[in-house]
């Protein structure tokens, strides 16, 4: 007898051949319920249908809002660059020295840019603003002060009011002005829409749960005595429950397909009149669409959702049923 004939090995081989076997039919058994559970729910296309438009309308309110405030945050990017300071100097500083402070100014680590705006160019400034050139033009002396307007390298509320104290420190700066009004209530806003969002996430994906798993619960009703048979026959919980998890994933995947398109037609249907709105205003608006990673994890969240409400829906009602 070889050495590869030994009983050892021969069960060793038996072992693996016996695992492989085992692996393969799960996966035949997967793809199977799969595929079958995906029949069922095109032989009901209208009940299926129903499913998922009402799961759809669940995901897209937050997705929508999702969607907002993103377009928010790009906004408040946007605004963040035009928070700046403006220092203004004495009166009595005159050109030369008005630029050493503002390259004492731009030194600061703090800072990232600084723009010196002389009483001259102040004053033209002002008067192409008003219109009021002539008048101001009879004026025997400039009352603007030079002035230096500073960007910060933080845009937080806390961080420009501590750069306002440095910057009034200097010698030469006689004020320093900052509109912190609109930058904190933009900061609170982009924080409440954010707590929104995350409740009606919570809330509406609790919805999922309920629609998926009261679906799932008629179909597991409507086969009660198919599964008391195969549970007579030896069928683990496991066994009954994988085609109900694939129908609410199924179920899952189709009302997050449905949230997409609601998603592209509302944005088509909107883009026109928020295009001129925002023209109107000297402004330029896209609405905002979700990009291939929003999308698969808008897909993903949304069958994760439909195989969570399955799962429980199954795991509760399977409880209940024994083999008479």
């Amino acid at each position: 007898m070889s050495r590869d004939d030994t009983p050892a090995r021969r069960g060793a081989r038996s072992q693996r051949t016996q695992a492989s076997s085992r692996l393969r039919a799960w996966g035949r058994h997967h793809r199977a319920m799969g595929l079958d559970s995906a029949r069922r729910l095109v032989r009901q296309p209208l009940g299926s249908l129903l499913t998922m438009l009402a799961i759809a309308i669940a995901l897209v309110l937050p997705a929508g809002l999702w969607l907002m405030l993103d377009s928010a945050r790009l906004l408040d990017a946007e605004l963040a660059e035009s928070a700046t300071l403006t220092a203004y100097l004495e009166p009595r500083v005159g050109e030369g020295e008005a630029m050493r402070i503002a390259e004492a100014l731009g030194a600061h680590d703090d800072v990232a840019a600084v723009r010196l705006i002389t009483a001259a160019e102040g004053m033209a400034e002002f008067q192409q603003a008003l219109g009021l050139g002539d008048a101001l033009g009879r004026l025997e002396s400039n009352p603007l002060p030079a002035s230096v307007v500073v960007m910060p390298r933080q845009e937080a509320p806390a961080a420009m009011q501590a750069l306002v104290d440095e910057l009034e420190a200097v010698t030469g700066v006689e004020e320093v002005r900052l509109d912190l009004a609109w930058v904190e209530r933009l900061a609170q806003l982009a924080e409440l829409g954010r707590r929104v969002a995350l409740a009606l996430a919570l809330l509406f994906g609790l919805g999922v749960l309920l629609i998926v798993g009261n679906t799932i619960r008629l179909a597991v009703e409507s086969r009660r005595q198919e599964i008391e048979v195969v549970t007579l026959i030896g069928a683990t919980h496991a066994f009954v429950r994988r085609p109900f998890l694939y129908s609410g994933a199924w179920y899952g995947l189709g009302g997050g397909l449905l949230a997409l398109g609601l998603l592209n037609l509302g944005g088509h249907w909107l883009a026109t009149p928020v295009s001129a709105l925002a023209v109107s205003y000297g402004a330029h608006f896209a609405m905002p669409r979700l990009d291939v990673a929003g999308s698969a994890t808008l897909l993903l969240c949304s069958t994760l959702l439909g195989w969570l409400g399955a799962w429980l829906a199954v795991g509760r009602h399977l409880a209940s049923i024994r083999p008479r």
